[in-house]
């Protein structure tokens, strides 16, 4: 019988290893948001939390003052006033899906759980994080709007068939606020720095015509709110959901794109200067 000595042995080890193939970026992703989920699985109610903010704004604001109001008018279309709030609040469910894992949860990981420094002791690389991780805070966004939808259809509140297209969008916000909202996180320094993260999540969420339209502002304060993502969302949405379609649909896609692909490269850059130094 052949003897096999250590030498031999380590040459077969090698051998093997190059009969692995290497992880391509939908594996890799796939495995981090696996991670994410197993995670999570048995802190579900931790989920509700995010959906459940926007859907007590539908009811306190779109059905409680909505009351008061006969009708209201969203381009040309005359709609319920909860008609008009109701998909402000989708887009802001995708918002909050996406801020709330990408800023505390990644800063947890990234600072403390040192958990992307163990990962780059696997085959995992930076960019396979990056991608994985806002992978896992679109689809939680996704889960909250896919939520929020049910509600709306149960409500009536989806006047269009264009609504089949609500979902994508709001992954789509998801997706765009997840990248930046890492690539920002990366830059913080304590717990101390999560209040700046308040401080420009509720004037998004109150002033991105969530509760009336963007007219009713002065023309320089109008061009702002314009510029802001999270209008850029609520427009995507609300155009969808009442059927009232325009250019502007348009745009606020491009714009969530280029979004969120510029905020995937700043991570990218982040995590290469803050895990490979």
């Amino acid at each position: 019988m052949a003897t096999t000595y250590p030498e031999d042995r380590s040459l077969t080890s090698s051998a093997a290893a190059d009969l692995v193939p290497p992880l391509t970026a939908v594996a890799a992703a796939r495995l981090l948001v696996l991670r994410n989920y197993l995670v999570y699985r048995k802190a579900w109610k931790l989920f509700i939390t995010g959906f459940l903010e926007p859907f007590f704004y539908l009811l306190s604001i779109g059905i409680g003052v909505g009351q008061l109001i006969d009708s209201f008018e969203f381009n040309g279309h005359v709609i319920d006033y909860a008609s008009f709030v109701a998909p402000g609040m989708l887009a802001a469910s995708a918002f909050n899906g996406a801020l709330i894992d990408m800023t505390f949860n990644v800063f947890f990981k990234l600072k403390f759980d040192k958990l992307y420094d163990q990962m780059l002791a696997t085959p995992l690389s930076t960019s396979d994080i990056a991608r994985g991780e806002i992978a896992w805070g679109q689809l939680r966004g996704g889960v909250y709007s896919l939520a929020f939808l049910g509600v709306m259809a149960v409500m009536g509140m989806l006047h269009s068939w264009w609504a089949v297209l609500a979902l994508p969008a709001a992954m789509l916000i998801g997706f765009a606020f997840a990248a930046v909202c890492m690539g920002l996180t990366t830059y913080m320094k304590s717990w101390q720095d999560f209040d700046k993260i308040t401080l420009a999540q509720l004037p998004l969420f109150l002033f991105s015509a969530t509760f009336f339209p963007v007219t009713a502002y002065p023309d320089t304060i109008r061009w702002v709110v314009e510029l802001t993502p999270l209008y850029r969302g609520v427009v995507l949405c609300r155009e969808l959901t009442t059927g009232a379609v325009s250019m502007a649909s348009v745009w606020s896609v491009l714009y969530l794109v280029v979004m969120g692909v510029l905020g995937l490269l700043l991570v990218r850059r982040r995590l290469d200067l803050l895990l490979l130094k």
